[in-house]
């Protein structure tokens, strides 16, 4: 089922279309690769109204990846490859966690407090996994599973951002290249950090596999046997559409030397 794509900017600007958990950008893309982008939506469904959230949390980094969609979405432009997204806050459920984790459905993140998310009965929380985590898991894995029946070539690389401030400490670095024990794509790409003199990249920075992080490379990427990687952009660098475009430039060039060894087919374990 593919549905409609939504302008990159329809997430900042209003609700998205609440038909359904997933977004579906450029599903026919051939290009050797599938963008994934977990927190790419504000959006709470209806009958949660907002969580409880305070008006000045409502549309905070804890509720989004801000920026992180826009990114995502020129990528899988240049890239020519399908991208996948989920269209409700990860507040609601955070695609990027397995249903066990209790932050999977936060009842705090950071300093801002969630009420719709505290004591939830275990019922609740399948509910929310079901309606959410379920969906998007079986679109992106059934995307894999296509694309390898076609003989295309596929490495996964998931999209986010995150808060230039942490419990009040600055974070200097400004793109973190992730991976966890699969660290084909990481290794490549911070080989290629040095065609970057203007940004500062790190590997596994601001957050790590121990912090949890790497669910998605994990189930998606490592358990698939294809290279995987997640990308975390700091978001005050990112603000508009102008500075995505810049981004994901930025971003092309560190992903450009590992491209020849995914345009294989050993290189998706196909």
């Amino acid at each position: 089922m593919q549905q409609q794509a939504i302008p990159s900017h329809a997430h900042t600007r209003g609700e998205p279309h609440a038909t359904s958990v997933v977004e579906w950008i450029n599903p026919q893309g051939e290009g050797p690769a599938l963008v994934v982008c977990e927190h790419a939506s504000h959006a709470i469904p209806p009958e949660l109204g907002d969580l409880g959230l305070k008006p000045e949390d409502r549309y905070s980094h804890a509720v989004w990846d801000p920026g992180a969609h826009g990114v995502a979405k020129r990528l899988a432009q240049a890239l020519d490859a399908p991208m996948i997204a989920c269209r409700v806050s990860r507040l609601v459920y955070d695609c990027n966690r397995p249903p066990e984790a209790k932050d999977a459905i936060p009842a705090q993140s950071e300093l801002i407090e969630v009420p719709g998310n505290a004591g939830l009965s275990q019922v609740q929380r399948d509910a929310r996994c079901q309606s959410v985590y379920r969906p998007f898991c079986e679109a992106v894995q059934g995307t894999i599973a296509a694309r390898k029946q076609q003989g295309l070539a596929t490495a996964l690389i998931t999209v986010h951002s995150f808060t230039p401030t942490y419990f009040g400490k600055h974070r200097a670095v400004e793109i973190g290249i992730l991976h966890d024990e699969d660290s084909r794509m990481a290794d490549a790409m911070l080989s290629a950090a040095a065609m970057l003199p203007h940004r500062r990249v790190e590997r596994n920075q601001p957050y790590g596999p121990t912090d949890g992080v790497t669910h998605s490379l994990r189930i998606h990427g490592v358990a698939q046997g294809i290279a995987n990687v997640m990308i975390e952009v700091r978001s005050d660098l990112i603000t508009n559409e102008n500075e995505e475009a810049v981004m994901a430039g930025d971003l092309l060039e560190l992903l450009r030397p590992v491209w020849p060894n995914l345009t294989s087919r050993e290189a998706s374990h196909a």
